[in-house]
C-alpha cells in the first residue's frame, strides 16, 4: 500500500497529537476517570478543533471531504494510541446514514454537529432482536401529524453521551419482516425516552432505552417510511470498516506492547523474547495483523472508488479478520506477559477487554461468516 503525501501527513499529525495528549498511561488515566470512561470530552473537543471529527464528511457541513481510506487511517492511529474517543464510532456511522438519506435540515443538524464534536447514537438492537435484526418489535404508530413510539432498545452505545438517537422502529408488518422498518431522529431529551446504563467490562459504554408514548413529529422520519432495512444495508460498508480499523489499531498496540515486554523481561538469565516458542508466536501474530491491514485498506479503496456499492463479502471479511485478530493478539500477549498482563499496571488488560467484545458488536463473527458464505452461494436452502 502506498499512501499519498496528504495521507502520510494525516498519519504523522495524528501520531504526534496522540504522543503529546495520551502518550503516557497517566495521561490516559486522568482523561478516563481511571480507565472507567472510554470517552474523554476534553480530548474530543481538541480533535474537533483540528477538524478530524469531520474528516470524511462533506465540506458544506464543515467536514474535510476526505474518503474512507483517510477515515480508516485516523481510526487505526487513534486506536493504536488508545485515545479515549469512544463516542466517535457511533457518531460517524450515524452521520453517514443522514448523509445518504436525511433531509437538508437533518443533514445540517447532524453532520455539522458531528464535525463540531456532538456525539450521536443509534438504537437498533432489542432484547429479542440482536443478530436477527428483522425481529424488531419496538413500534412507532402513526398518530395525527406524527408518531408515538413504544418499546425497548438495548446495547445502545454512547446513548448517555448523545444529543440525538437514530432510532430504527417498526411502522408496519410484524416482527420478522424486513419491510416495515423506519428510521427516526429522536432528541436524547425527548419526553417518554429513558436511558439506563448497562455496566460492562469496558466501563460505561452501552445502554437500555425505554420508549413510553414518546411523541415524534412527522419530519423526524429519516429516509423513507417502511424502508429502513434497505437503508441499514446501505451503511454496512462503513460500519464494518470503522470497527475493523479500530481493532486493527488495537491489535497493533497489543503487539507493540508485548514485543517491548519480551525484549526486556528476563528469565533463565536471558530475555524471554529469545526463546523460539515466543519468537514464532509473535511472528505468526505479526503476519495475521498484516493480513488484516491488507483486507481493511483494500476494502476501503474499493469504497472510495464506488461509494454507493455495497460490498458484503469484502466488508464482512475485513470486520471478521480484524476483530478476531485483535482478540487473538491481545489474549496471546497477555499470556506471554504472565501475571503482569493481568494487572492494571499495564495496558494489556484494557486491550483484552476492548478486543473481546469486538467479535460480538456490529455483527458477530458468526454472522459475518454466514454473510461471506452466502456470497459464494452457500446457505441452508441448498438442495
Amino acid at each position: 500500500m502506498e499512501w499519498s503525501d496528504e495521507q502520510r501527513s494525516l498519519v504523522e499529525a495524528v501520531r504526534d497529537f496522540c504522543r503529546r495528549e495520551v502518550g503516557t498511561r497517566e495521561q490516559r488515566q486522568n482523561l478516563t476517570n481511571g480507565g472507567r470512561e472510554p470517552h474523554s470530552p476534553e480530548l474530543y473537543r481538541k480533535m474537533a478543533d483540528l477538524g478530524w471529527l469531520g474528516l470524511s464528511l462533506p465540506e458544506e457541513f464543515d467536514g474535510g471531504g476526505a474518503g474512507m481510506t483517510e477515515l480508516c487511517l485516523f481510526l487505526e492511529e487513534t486506536a493504536r494510541a488508545m485515545a479515549p474517543i469512544g463516542g466517535f464510532t457511533t457518531s460517524i456511522i450515524v452521520a453517514a446514514t443522514y448523509q445518504r438519506f436525511g433531509t437538508p435540515a437533518q443533514k445540517k443538524l447532524i453532520l455539522s454537529g458531528v464535525a463540531r464534536g456532538v456525539i450521536e447514537a443509534v438504537a437498533m438492537s432489542e432484547p429479542e432482536a440482536g443478530s436477527d435484526v428483522a425481529n424488531l418489535s419496538c413500534r412507532a404508530e402513526r398518530r395525527d401529524d406524527g408518531y408515538v413510539v413504544n418499546g425497548q432498545k438495548t446495547w445502545c452505545s454512547n446513548a448517555h453521551l448523545a444529543e440525538h438517537i437514530l432510532l430504527v422502529a417498526r411502522t408496519s408488518g410484524r416482527a420478522g419482516d424486513h419491510h416495515g422498518l423506519t428510521m427516526f431522529l429522536v432528541p436524547a431529551s425527548a419526553p417518554g425516552l429513558t436511558v439506563s446504563g448497562i455496566d460492562t467490562m469496558g466501563g460505561r459504554e452501552v445502554n437500555d432505552l425505554y420508549f413510553t408514548d414518546c411523541v415524534l413529529p412527522a419530519d423526524a422520519v429519516v429516509g423513507e417510511v417502511d424502508n429502513g432495512w434497505r437503508q441499514l444495508m446501505a451503511g454496512l460498508n462503513m460500519e464494518r470498516l470503522i470497527l475493523a480499523s479500530v481493532m486493527l489499531g488495537t491489535a497493533q498496540r497489543a503487539f507493540g506492547d508485548v514485543v517491548e515486554y519480551v525484549k526486556h523481561r528476563r528469565q533463565f538469565r536471558r530475555p524471554i523474547g529469545s526463546f523460539q516458542v515466543l519468537r514464532h508466536r509473535l511472528a505468526d501474530l505479526a503476519t495475521e495483523i498484516e493480513c488484516a491491514r491488507l483486507l481493511v485498506y483494500d476494502t476501503a479503496a474499493k469504497v472510495d472508488k464506488a461509494p454507493d456499492t455495497v460490498l458484503p463479502r469484502e466488508s464482512s471479511m475485513a470486520k471478521l479478520k480484524a476483530t478476531e485478530t485483535a482478540r487473538r493478539v491481545a489474549l496471546d500477549a497477555m499470556q506471554m506477559m504472565g501475571g503482569y498482563g493481568y494487572t492494571t499496571e499495564f495496558d494489556m488488560e484494557r486491550l483484552v477487554r476492548s478486543s473481546i467484545v469486538s467479535t460480538v458488536y456490529g455483527g458477530a463473527s458468526e454472522i459475518q461468516r454466514e454473510i461471506i458464505a452466502k456470497t459464494y452461494g452457500l446457505s441452508e436452502q441448498m438442495s
